[in-house]
């Protein structure tokens, strides 16, 4: 499993720069730079209202990738030790990133 710190601190599944998620997805399937991917799995938590109390935040989760493009993408899943999903302030998914995505 991958360790994903995620800075996208307004995510409903966000707590502690870790994620809520057992699994997330990294799109973009056409990537050729950091700015053409995106968290699939990325939801607005509008005005901060939910607060995740069911789940436990996870440091290390399976990313299923979309960006085939990518050195860390094996069969459609990221390989890579570490990852970074970027965007704070994102109101929708295309204003996230994963800011590890580096292309082949």
């Amino acid at each position: 499993m991958t360790k994903l710190d995620c800075s996208v601190t307004n995510c409903l599944h966000n707590a502690d720069n870790c994620c809520c998620k057992q699994a997330i997805i990294v799109d973009g399937q056409n990537a050729h730079d950091k700015c053409d991917t995106c968290c699939g799995s990325f939801d607005e938590n509008r005005e901060g209202a939910f607060k995740n109390v069911f789940k436990t935040p996870e440091s290390r989760l399976e990313i299923d990738c979309e960006a085939v493009n990518c050195i860390y993408n094996e069969g459609r899943h990221c390989q890579a030790e570490h990852i970074n999903v970027s965007g704070d302030g994102a109101s929708r998914a295309e204003h996230t990133q994963c800011a590890t995505f580096t292309e082949r």
